[in-house]
């Protein structure tokens, strides 16, 4: 096993990944045969579709269906720059659950924006009006019969002087970390994960992952781009790998219900369509 897996498996392994009632493994049909499930994703511009004005950025909930099996489907509401506050004020909570069935997954990434505490619109604090508002998105899904996941927030590219990668969400991934053990909700710590990616490939290595560009390289950046926050496909594809993982990891889906996960991903499957 190479570096990498390892210290990815690691990384799983020490996720706090708290169970609800039931596994993957019971979601068939009463003739034995794999029901067919929709995964939601709820969450921020880091896992949004993007569109072709903004290509290259990519959001990682656009490569998310490479991993997973004919059975699982993907519906992304993720919109930029959205809290979890300003996400249900708006209406986007209310709007999805109207598509959601029963044995569906409602996975759930909010922070970038939950820090903006000078936007009234969108600041919460981490260890009330934030769970507050998570806590609505696991009852909602709970009240559908669906499946409540907690993403932790992705981080981003930020490292020390000495190269070492270093956390950027404050206290709000140990508040979302907290309402999963007192809510029993599965928890994909996709802070630690992605972090322990970014301290392998290094400042220089994460470039390519990141929406860095040099001027003239794409015409919707004609300047270049320095953007330590949203991803190009590389970086969205390794996300969304570390999402299927981490699914599978803490039995939220089964073995059978991925594919792909260490096979490597041609960019070219990522597309932008027209707005």
């Amino acid at each position: 096993m190479s570096l990498t897996r390892r210290q990815t498996a690691a990384a799983l392994a020490a996720l706090p990944l708290v169970l609800a009632t039931g596994t993957a493994a019971a979601a068939h049909s009463p003739a034995g045969r794999p029901r067919p499930r929709t995964l939601h994703i709820a969450g921020d511009s880091t896992a949004a579709q993007k569109y072709a004005d903004a290509a290259p950025e990519t959001g990682w909930g656009m490569a998310l269906p490479f991993f997973l099996g004919r059975t699982q489907t993907v519906a992304n509401h993720a919109m930029n720059g959205r809290s979890s506050k300003s996400f249900i004020d708006e209406g986007r909570l209310a709007a999805l659950l109207e598509e959601v069935r029963e044995g569906d997954l409602l996975l759930i990434q909010f922070g970038h924006n939950d820090e903006k505490t000078e936007d009234p619109a969108r600041g919460t604090d981490p260890y009330t009006t934030y769970q507050d508002c998570l806590r609505q998105y696991v009852h909602a899904a709970r009240s559908r019969r669906a499946r409540p996941v907690l993403l932790t927030p992705v981080e981003r590219r930020r490292f020390a002087a000495d190269g070492t990668a270093r956390p950027t969400h404050g206290e709000y991934p140990a508040a979302m970390r907290a309402l999963a053990a007192e809510e029993r909700v599965p928890l994909l710590d996709l802070q630690a994960l992605t972090l322990a990616r970014w301290q392998e490939l290094g400042p220089e290595g994460t470039l390519g992952y990141f929406n860095w560009l040099e001027p003239g390289q794409s015409p919707n950046y004609p300047d270049g781009r320095q953007d330590n926050t949203h991803f190009q496909p590389r970086g969205a594809v390794e996300v969304a790998r570390l999402v299927a993982r981490a699914l599978v990891a803490g039995r939220v889906l089964a073995p059978h219900d991925v594919r792909r996960t260490d096979s490597a991903i041609p960019l070219e499957w990522i597309t932008w369509p027209q707005a």
